[in-house]
């Protein structure tokens, strides 16, 4: 079945209908920049014009950077702090009158990436990480993701990790590639000792460039970079937003 994803990002809010099975986008995507100030309201109006714009009727899924725990933003780290409390569910299905579905925006990524991606067919535990403004982690653990864990905070050197070793640090320190991943490995390297994983995916624009800086890396967890790129969190979301009862279907 189709759902229609969302993505909602610092810069923008992106979204398309996406087939279910395939993880293919079946429409081109709508990208609308995201409001400044990024109040939940603003948000809001801007994911249903999104929506509307693409004609669509029917399920939504929405990936969105933050803890959500039952449709309600639990924290904002990289948003506005208006946010935490906002049922962003309630507000969207009372908007579009369609079933909404709301996730983590890195769960979405790392959804798309365990069915389609990088991840497929892996057993174990896998983390995904997307490298951007700050890093977004989602896990799994024998393909079941434990939804919205956030090891870009756990501390490294005195300070949240992302903000050393996320992609918006690299920019900001103007750090050579080698540099840049000597700071991303220090961080691997805490997160093996946390977690054992078998495999970590790296996702975020960066990861189109993943020659640069993976050389240097020397985690003994295999590392790859991610297959679905900026398709990655529109389709996560969508298969998010599958309803319960067409989810069940599609497991059997």
């Amino acid at each position: 079945m189709n759902v229609f994803g969302i993505d909602i990002g610092g810069s923008g809010i992106k979204g398309a209908p996406v087939d279910t099975e395939s993880g293919e986008l079946v429409r081109e995507r709508v990208r609308i920049k995201t409001p400044k100030p990024a109040t939940p309201e603003a948000i809001v109006g801007t994911a249903v014009e999104v929506v509307r714009e693409a004609g669509w009727e029917g399920p939504v899924g929405c990936g969105f950077p933050a803890v959500v725990k039952d449709g309600v933003v639990q924290t904002a780290a990289n948003i506005d702090k208006a946010a935490i409390g906002f049922g962003l569910r309630e507000a969207l299905e009372r908007v579009l009158d369609s079933p909404v579905s709301v996730v983590n925006d890195a769960d979405a990524a790392g959804l798309a990436e365990m069915r389609w991606g990088a991840g497929r067919e892996q057993d174990g535990v896998v983390l995904m990480l997307t490298l951007g403004t700050g890093i977004g982690t989602s896990l799994f653990v024998g393909g079941r993701l434990v939804p919205n864990t956030e090891f870009g905070h756990i501390e490294v050197r005195g300070k949240d990790a992302e903000h050393r070793a996320a992609d918006s640090a690299r920019k900001r320190d103007d750090l050579s590639w080698k540099e840049y991943a000597g700071r991303l490995d220090e961080y691997l390297h805490r997160v093996e000792f946390l977690l054992w994983p078998d495999l970590i995916v790296i996702g975020g624009g960066i990861s189109k460039k993943s020659e640069k800086f993976f050389p240097h890396l020397t985690a003994r967890t295999k590392v790859v970079p991610a297959e679905m790129h900026n398709d990655a969190g529109i389709a996560g979301a969508a298969l998010a937003g599958i309803p319960e009862k067409a989810a069940v279907k599609t497991a059997e």
